[in-house]
């Protein structure tokens, strides 16, 4: 007699999966401060920051309590304040050989210096470099190769409408070396008077500040503007270094350094 076989029916033919096959793995849980920090949105402390201010969405609710652990492939969203917030803009102290846009004639862009190592050390906002913050950073404003000083880049277009927009009236001041003798008039001819590709220039702030140095103020920003007006009253610039953009100062920031703008400074 042939032996029956003692398996049963559901098993014939069937391989019984074991139980890590049909039980899924949990997503992890983990702090959503964690989870924005590892995904570029921002540092941690500033994830805390947005959480604490309730700005932090997560899966499409928002989220205040510090701590708060979610799934590993949650959603995570800034809402509209936050979002502006989250644009950076940063302060360089340009020095000579570099441009202000993109590379050119193997001069290095200004945004090449940007990198943690040249973060200013006594940087007030305490922001924490991460390399989202070069994603779209354009400088607003020129400052040309052979010139030093403050130039802004930034990632929020209200800013760069603010400082180089069409009606813009941001002063920009600038300390200026020159030698040479100033023709007779040239001074009142500096406050008002030149022209540069036939327009007349918009009135400008100039003063000794001693023999052989000028203070210029101005309220626009031609190429190499400075430059070409100190040639036609007779002066040839030897230096030039702008030092303030509005009410954002270069103060102490070292040349070839950076620093972010503070969340309390306005241009």
């Amino acid at each position: 007699m042939a032996r029956l076989s003692l398996k049963s029916r559901s098993s014939e033919g069937k391989k019984v999966p074991s139980r890590s096959q049909t039980m899924p793995e949990p997503t992890a849980m983990i702090r959503v401060s964690k989870l924005m920090s590892e995904r570029g949105m921002c540092s941690r402390r500033e994830a805390d920051d947005y959480i604490a201010k309730g700005w932090v969405l997560v899966n499409g609710s928002r989220v205040e309590e510090l701590g708060t652990r979610a799934p590993s492939n949650a959603k995570i969203t800034l809402t509209q304040r936050g979002l502006g917030i989250n644009k950076v803009t940063i302060l360089i102290n340009k020095p000579i050989g570099y441009v202000s846009g993109q590379a050119e004639n193997d001069y290095k862009p200004a945004i090449k210096l940007v990198k943690p190592g040249n973060q200013f050390s006594d940087d007030k906002s305490k922001k924490t470099f991460i390399r989202q913050h070069l994603k779209g950073l354009a400088p607003a404003g020129r400052l040309d190769i052979d010139s030093t000083g403050l130039l802004v880049l930034t990632q929020d277009g209200r800013i760069a409408k603010k400082l180089i927009g069409q009606d813009s009236e941001v002063e920009k001041e600038y300390l200026v070396r020159v030698s040479g003798n100033m023709i007779e008039n040239g001074m009142e001819l500096l406050h008002h008077g030149l022209e540069l590709d036939g327009k007349e220039l918009k009135p400008a702030k100039v003063s000794w500040i001693n023999e052989d140095q000028l203070r210029f103020v101005l309220r626009e920003g031609k190429k190499r503007q400075i430059r070409r007006m100190c040639e036609l009253v007779g002066l040839r610039v030897a230096g030039l270094k702008r030092v303030r953009i509005g009410q954002v100062k270069l103060s102490k920031l070292p040349v070839g350094q950076w620093r972010y703008l503070g969340d309390k400074e306005l241009f």
